[in-house]
């Protein structure tokens, strides 16, 4: 769907003006949307494609390494100061 718009926003900027007189408001309207979706395009790529899946999972999972860390370090403290007791 995103490269179907992208067409359709690219070829009809042309179009908007090309017509007499030029409809200026239309060709902006169609160049934001052309601009939304080679940016959405990008996003859509870079996520499947480039790799950033797996540095998206890579950062949960060394974000939920050092919780898990965190956290058994104060169990460690707490064990401690029971038997010290």
């Amino acid at each position: 769907m995103t490269g179907a718009l992208t067409l359709y926003s690219g070829t009809f900027m042309r179009y908007a003006l090309a017509v007499s007189p030029a409809n200026y408001l239309l060709f902006g309207c169609h160049a934001i949307n052309f601009t939304s979706q080679l940016v959405q395009g990008y996003r859509y790529v870079n996520y499947f494609h480039m790799g950033g899946k797996e540095a998206q999972l890579g950062d949960k999972a060394k974000s939920a390494g050092t919780q898990a860390l965190a956290e058994a370090k104060a169990v460690g403290d707490k064990a401690k100061d029971a038997l010290s007791k």
